[in-house]
């Protein structure tokens, strides 16, 4: 297993209280695969990673029963350790503004030099040498390295930060909305680069978003996220054929299908929960057309349903009868 994370927790304090953004999250990332995370704005697929990355502020709280890299604790890392050691050289970030990511001041290809020679001693030509190749590598002209970030389209500012992931050939490439303020064609060909960069690096890629035909197009194996824990996770082809969670299966309803081009669209009323307070049950309960007492007032478990896939409900057993009403818009509209 590349990496291996177990109940991890990111919890912030704030005047009133703590916001749980982050609230027992389990995940595993396999060699050579992409793994998607897909979820709502504001359901802390970003503070995840910013956790990963140690992004995230001083007021975060942060724990895990286990966050291992190749079989390597992180969490006892001291932070200079983890900066020299593992961040770019074997976890990489695309952040999710590839626009404000680069120094409008500083010319693309210096930007990518200095973070190889920050980590590798090479000669400035060496350096060069490796930045022209990773331009061509994501389909930029080798002599744009000498380029300020406003002579960019959005794009190739995207292409730029996808390179820079790549300058230290890490092992995991962790990219956040990486088609996120591009137009269709230009998505289009981000995910055409970012499929043809799987197939030449040792890379696996962590790939969040809220956009479902992203994870769909490009995930090997697929977590569903809400209000900080996740819902559902399975191989990608399982988890549309055979989708369990009660979100899971409200998300399907909202993206369109080229098999059904007459089906209406179905959206989840209501909005995510407030995370600075207690919820003792599931976080889903209180917009889900199937919830009974119970899920109000006990907190799911990660059933294992099948092998490899989990579901974080307490009534996967009428799995038949959600997957009959979920299609009907009236199902939703009686919703809490």
């Amino acid at each position: 297993m590349l990496m291996q994370i177990k109940n991890l927790k990111t919890h912030y304090r704030i005047t009133n209280g703590i916001v749980k953004a982050v609230d027992g999250v389990s995940i595993s990332i396999k060699k050579d695969e992409v793994f998607g995370l897909a979820g709502e704005s504001g359901c802390g697929k970003s503070t995840l990673i910013r956790t990963i990355m140690r992004l995230v502020p001083q007021s975060a709280r942060v724990s895990a029963d286990e966050l291992s890299y190749r079989g390597e604790d992180l969490l006892p890392l001291p932070d200079k350790e983890y900066r020299n050691r593992i961040l770019w050289k074997e976890i990489s970030l695309v952040p999710q503004s590839a626009m404000n990511s680069l120094n409008p001041v500083y010319r693309v290809g210096d930007q990518l030099d200095e973070a190889i020679r920050t980590h590798e001693p090479l000669s400035k030509k060496e350096t060069r040498e490796r930045t022209a190749r990773l331009f061509k590598g994501v389909g930029l002209q080798p002599e744009l390295t000498r380029n300020y970030p406003h002579e960019f389209s959005g794009g190739m500012r995207q292409r730029a930060m996808i390179a820079m992931s790549l300058a230290l050939d890490p092992g995991l490439i962790i990219m956040d909305e990486p088609t996120t303020g591009l137009d269709v064609l230009v998505q289009e060909r981000i995910l055409r680069e970012l499929k043809a960069i799987r197939e030449k690096s040792r890379a696996s890629i962590f790939l969040i978003t809220h956009d479902i035909s992203v994870i769909a197009e490009m995930s090997d194996r697929i977590g569903i996220m809400y209000a900080g824990r996740i819902m559902e996770q399975a191989d990608a082809m399982e988890l549309f054929n055979d989708t369990y969670h009660p979100y899971t299966l409200g998300l399907k309803n909202a993206f369109p299908s080229i098999k059904a081009l007459d089906r209406e669209l179905i959206s989840i009323p209501g909005s995510p929960p407030n995370l600075s307070k207690d919820i003792p049950g599931c976080v889903f309960a209180f917009r889900c057309p199937f919830a009974i007492p119970e899920c109000e007032n006990e907190r799911p478990p990660d059933l294992e349903i099948k092998p490899n896939h989990f579901v974080h409900c307490i009534r996967t057993d009428k799995v038949d009868e959600f997957r009959e009403r979920a299609g009907d818009k009236r199902t939703w509209q009686s919703s809490k």
